[in-house]
């Protein structure tokens, strides 16, 4: 008998966890208010252990912050706040500019504006959801030099705040970074330090990629020229050769149209690898590290296959709960209604394998996706899918700032 239940158990496990494979999952909508949703950052700004977004709107010509409402709301549309007006915004990431305990957002615009902004939150944490309570403000240095693509906080220099690595796109376009002074709200008194070129910068990681304790910058570079790939800048350590050009390192994607990166030991080999998404060829490229200076990397490439549209951001984690880690897919569909624009996907035997699995994850709705969040959002204990949808205009299907629920653990709670 205790056999028999085992191998209906395990049946029915296995059967539910095949539709968990296949089936498009539930999209729940946490703002779809305004138009060009264009990507999502997270933080905890209220301490609750619950992860918060921002987002700049780009189109609209707003960034905004989305606080969590707790997992009983997590399905219905979140608390949000209008941090400042920023037009042509690219990029929105928080940082407690001042470290006055106040989580703040830096939002960088391209397009005619070509300006940073900081927003800073309200004194009183209770005003964090009052639109006017926040003050927004030009990082002067920033103002008209070039089109501000992306930012990141990290600490450079070792000393006052928070540094901003930011990196921008096409004339003149560089990635260096803004240093803190030693009072934040001087704005005139923050420095910028470009260490490299760039041709259009997609997405910026703060990593010791060589292990010396300091913290260097990888980067995806999505146009033709001398920078165009994946590749780290090699911090110099000294605070005067911060200041300077940084040694350039390549990891892969030479001389494709690389987008947006991730970095994860894909392959259990205690090395943390590199992963863009290209759209020259319609690849992935698994770049597997191969030492621990970061010098030495060996590229693999993966299909995608014409289910799905064009290449747009790649994302790691445990998907399925296997242990094994998969990958999560956003593309550009081009109003295409028989391709899907997410998917995720597993490995059979060896990720270095050009075939994956491609799982259906969106079904046919939305048209431009972009960068993607993994995390539990509603507390069961799997990764859900955070992303939006950055399409506009009078036919677009407007999805916004959007998350797709993981089905596999509420199939295994409801077995």
């Amino acid at each position: 008998m205790g056999r028999l239940f085992l191998f209906l158990f395990l049946a029915t496990f296995t059967t539910l966890s095949l539709q968990a494979q296949n089936n498009i999952w539930d999209r729940h909508v946490i703002d779809s208010t305004l138009s060009g949703a264009d990507g999502v950052r997270l933080a905890d700004v209220n301490n609750d252990n619950l992860m918060d977004i921002t987002t700049g709107w780009e189109e609209g010509g707003y960034t905004k912050v989305y606080v969590h409402p707790g997992y009983n709301l997590v399905k219905e549309k979140w608390p949000s706040v209008i941090v400042g007006k920023t037009p042509d915004v690219e990029d929105a990431v928080f940082v407690d500019l001042d470290n006055d305990g106040r989580t703040d957002v830096v939002s960088s615009t391209e397009g005619g504006n070509r300006k940073i902004y900081f927003s800073w939150a309200p004194t009183n944490p209770h005003d964090y959801l009052d639109s006017s309570k926040w003050n927004t403000q030009t990082l002067p240095a920033s103002d008209g030099l070039m089109q501000w693509m992306f930012a990141i906080p990290a600490q450079i220099d070792g000393k006052n705040g928070t540094d901003l690595v930011v990196g921008s796109k096409n004339k003149a376009a560089k990635i260096g970074w803004f240093q803190a002074p030693k009072n934040t709200r001087n704005l005139s008194d923050w420095k910028w330090y470009p260490i490299g070129s760039a041709t259009w910068t997609m997405s910026i990681l703060i990593r010791d990629m060589d292990n010396d304790g300091d913290m260097d910058v990888v980067t995806s570079d999505r146009k033709p020229g001398v920078t165009n790939g994946v590749r780290w800048l090699e911090n110099p350590g000294k605070i005067e050769n911060q200041k300077q050009e940084w040694h350039d390192h390549f990891i892969g994607g030479k001389d494709l149209e690389v987008m947006f990166m991730d970095m994860a030991d894909i392959d259990g080999d205690g090395l943390e690898d590199a992963i863009v998404t290209e759209y020259t060829n319609q690849k992935i490229v698994y770049m597997k590290r191969l030492n621990k200076n970061g010098l030495k990397w060996k590229s693999y490439h993966i299909d995608i296959p014409k289910i799905t549209g064009r290449a747009k951001a790649v994302k790691v984690g445990d998907i399925d709960g296997d242990g094994k880690l998969d990958l999560v897919h956003t593309t550009n569909t081009l109003k295409n209604p028989n391709k899907s624009g997410i998917y995720w996907i597993s490995y059979r035997d060896n990720p270095s394998d050009p075939m994956w699995d491609w799982h259906k994850l969106s079904g046919p709705k939305g048209i431009k996706f972009d960068r993607i969040e993994l995390l539990d959002l509603d507390g069961d204990g799997d990764l859900d899918v955070l992303t939006c949808e950055e399409n506009y205009g009078a036919e677009s299907q407007g999805l916004g700032v959007i998350w797709y629920e993981n089905p596999f653990n509420k199939v295994t709670v409801n077995r």
